[in-house]
């Protein structure tokens, strides 16, 4: 089966999915966009994903394209025609194309690009075994809670984590704060059992999977607390742990190479893994 594209106004073969360049997201990285999971042909946490999309619009101005009704038959078509069972859906939207100039164009009309592919969901082994993060300088500009496609310092953190032999990245800002990951947040657990996690501020994306595990922390009666935690605090920690749409949520048990106490997934994050994967089934 050929991928299909969404490409404003028109369903097109993937191969041939194309924008003007002069679109300002080509240009200007003058756009935002989500990902959502797929699981058994459904969309997880459609909701909470559109309601970020319509804010991160808003903090651009730049308007939708299309009214939401539209959008979700938009969304479920592109997923149907890419006979997408267990993957992802891609929505981005741009300021739309015009002649190069730093300020908004007056006549641009926004561009809504929206694609799905199938995916293999995370190596079982990655929640079995746990994974490896680095910690690197925040190199971000100060508006992090705007899901922009301007994502060029995390490609260069995500880089660095490969190239470490890590699987992600945690960002640390001028005061020694971790901020986030380069496309997760990030998580610590306390001796005392205390669930900690920086609170949705400008320095990091308030993710959906985030929010969906506060309400898993939430029902089983897990202790939380939203706070900045440092690198040493981190390191400290009785467990860390992960989450994102595409990574759901792993343990983490080293941090630049030193052991998160003894090196294997703790089982509050375990638990938290199971009750999330549950979540995510549940859409099917």
């Amino acid at each position: 089966m050929s991928r299909i594209a969404y490409v404003s106004g028109a369903y097109v073969p993937h191969r041939r999915a194309a924008v003007h360049i002069e679109d300002r997201g080509y240009q200007f990285a003058d756009g935002v966009y989500e990902v959502i999971a797929v699981v058994g042909g459904h969309l997880v946490d459609e909701e909470p994903h559109l309601r970020r999309l319509h804010r991160s619009l808003g903090e651009l101005r730049i308007p939708l394209p299309i009214g939401d009704a539209a959008l979700r038959i938009v969304i479920r078509e592109v997923v149907r025609r890419n006979g997408v069972d267990t993957g992802i859906v891609y929505l981005q939207v741009t300021r739309g194309a015009a002649p190069r100039e730093h300020a908004f164009p007056k006549a641009a009309k926004p561009a809504l690009i929206v694609t799905s592919r199938a995916t293999r969901p995370p190596d079982p082994r990655l929640g079995d075994d746990g994974i490896a993060v680095i910690t690197i300088p925040d190199i971000r500009w100060k508006r992090c809670d705007i899901k922009s496609i301007a994502l060029v310092s995390n490609v260069l953190g995500k880089q660095q984590a490969r190239e470490a032999g890590a699987y992600e990245a945690w960002q640390v800002d001028r005061d020694g704060w971790i901020t986030e990951g380069t496309s997760t947040n990030a998580w610590i657990v306390t001796e005392d059992a205390t669930v900690v996690t920086r609170a949705a501020d400008n320095a990091i994306l308030n993710g959906v999977t985030r929010r969906a595990v506060f309400d898993i922390i939430a029902r089983e009666g897990y202790r939380l607390v939203e706070r900045p935690f440092t690198v040493v605090e981190a390191k400290a920690a009785r467990e860390a742990f992960l989450t994102s749409t595409t990574a759901d949520l792993l343990p983490v048990v080293r941090i630049d190479g030193v052991p998160v106490a003894d090196g294997k997934p703790g089982p509050l994050s375990r638990k938290l893994r199971a009750a999330y994967l549950a979540h995510a089934a549940a859409a099917a």
